[in-house]
């Protein structure tokens, strides 16, 4: 059974979110919060094994949410569910530590999936937010690593993964298509993950200064 904590201020959506949750089988969705005190006040309590979070919400907001989350219970992997997909959205979200980030209008079955990647360690991301991750690495983006310039870039693999993903393609049939089995898929996608955290933190830095 995955457990499941959603922190949502839309009722409707809220509410359709549990409603889907406790009906697919192996699904069970433990709390449903409007904002993130009571969430964090309660999630020890719950202890899921995938939290999905909004990023606007009243008080405390989505991405320090997760960060407080992540101080109680590090391993939680968190899935941030929104309508914004702007890549200040997507850096902040995944320094704060979210572990995948799809938008609003996924599929009833893509949200249930991701949330099964999500648990089994994997790095959900939807269409959308593939095609906005390329056009990020096509910028020219230099970090100071470790007291040294270092081009961040995808190598092919994460190229052909990527656009594989734009184009709708399964976790399965990207693996299957490039000849690799999920669990080095979901490394990939991990790796893709860790380069997109050092541009962010790049950006960050340019932004403080």
């Amino acid at each position: 059974m995955i457990n499941v904590v959603v922190v949502e201020d839309n009722d409707t959506i809220r509410e359709g979110l549990k409603i889907l949750i406790d009906a697919a089988d192996g699904f069970s969705c433990k709390g449903v919060y409007s904002e993130c005190e009571s969430m964090i006040g309660e999630i020890k309590i719950h202890n899921p094994d995938v939290l999905l979070i909004d990023l606007i919400l009243p008080g405390i907001s989505g991405i320090e949410g997760i960060k407080l989350v992540k101080s109680l219970l590090p391993e939680l992997s968190i899935i941030v569910l929104t309508v914004y997909n702007e890549n200040d959205y997507i850096f902040d979200a995944l320094c704060a530590g979210a572990s995948g980030y799809i938008t609003k209008n996924t599929p009833q079955s893509k949200l249930l999936y991701a949330i099964q990647e999500a648990y089994e360690g994997g790095t959900p991301m939807s269409s959308n937010i593939a095609r906005k991750v390329i056009g990020l690495f096509q910028q020219k983006g230099i970090t100071n690593n470790g007291g040294g310039d270092k081009m961040v870039s995808l190598n092919q693999r994460e190229k052909d993964i990527l656009n594989k993903l734009v184009e709708g393609n399964s976790v399965k049939a990207i693996a299957d298509s490039l000849f690799i089995n999920v669990d080095t898929l979901r490394s990939d996608f991990k790796n893709i993950y860790n380069k997109l955290h050092i541009f962010s933190k790049a950006e960050n830095s340019l932004r403080s200064n």
